[in-house]
This record gives structure tokens, sequence and C-alpha cells, in this order.
């Protein structure tokens, strides 16, 4: 499940992506951040992601910790070195402080526990953009 794989068209603001090997999560955060006005394209495969970040701008990340392939953590080290800008927020569905602390150690905007409140995940995406909460 990758609907990003043509990416945004021409003159588009910079999409907010997510990966999570999850689809119910993709979906659901996909359409959450939809409905709020935010253009959010998922992926349901690390190197799917890291290859759309390796050529298109990426502004803000939101980045599942345990998948198949690899963690988040990992994914987020790799982003950090294509785009050192971008903003991530980290979710996870287990809370473990090692993985919380090496998240925001190596730049993480957020780190949420799933399941959160809509508003409060929306609350950060708009602070990591920068934007009025």
């Amino acid at each position: 499940m990758d609907s990003c794989s043509a990416g945004p068209s021409p003159g588009i603001i910079k999409p907010i992506c997510i990966l999570d090997d999850d689809s119910s999560v993709l979906s659901s955060l996909q359409q959450l951040l939809d409905s709020d006005g935010f253009e959010a394209w998922t992926f349901d495969s690390p190197d799917r992601f890291l290859a759309y970040a390796q050529e298109h701008s990426v502004k803000l990340a939101i980045l599942d910790v345990w998948m198949p392939e690899t963690n988040g953590i990992e994914v987020q080290e790799r982003l950090h070195e294509l785009s050192p800008d971008t903003q991530v927020i980290v979710i996870t569905g287990r809370e473990e402080s090692t993985i919380r602390a090496a998240a925001l150690a190596g730049g993480a905007f957020a780190f949420l526990v799933k399941p959160f409140e809509d508003e409060a995940f929306l609350a950060l995406v708009r602070g990591a953009l920068g934007e009025a909460a």
C-alpha cells in the first residue's frame, strides 16, 4: 500500500508521509490528516519511503517503530542523513523507554504510543509543521 509512488503534483504543498506496516493505521491516519486539510501520503515499506524521501522534499514524516523489515528508529536515522530538516513524529504500539529515548535523541519532534487521541495527534502535527495549534 504505497499511495505515494507517483509523488505529489508540482506546486502542491509538501506532503506528510506516514510509514507503518499496518494498513488500518495508514488508512485511519491518512483520513484524519486529510479531514484536517493536510495532504498525507502512505507507505508500508521503509525502503519505498526512503527512496521517495531521497527524491522529494518531505516536511513531516510519521514513522512506526516496529516493522518487519527494520524499525522506525533506523528509518529515522537514515531519513536524517537524507533530509536533516524533515520533522519526525514516532508512533508505536508499545511503550519502551529506551526506544522513546532513542527517538527523541535522534531528533524526533514527538513520540506517541498507539492508540492516541486524534486532537492530540493533530496538535503535534501542527506543531511539527510550525503551525498554530
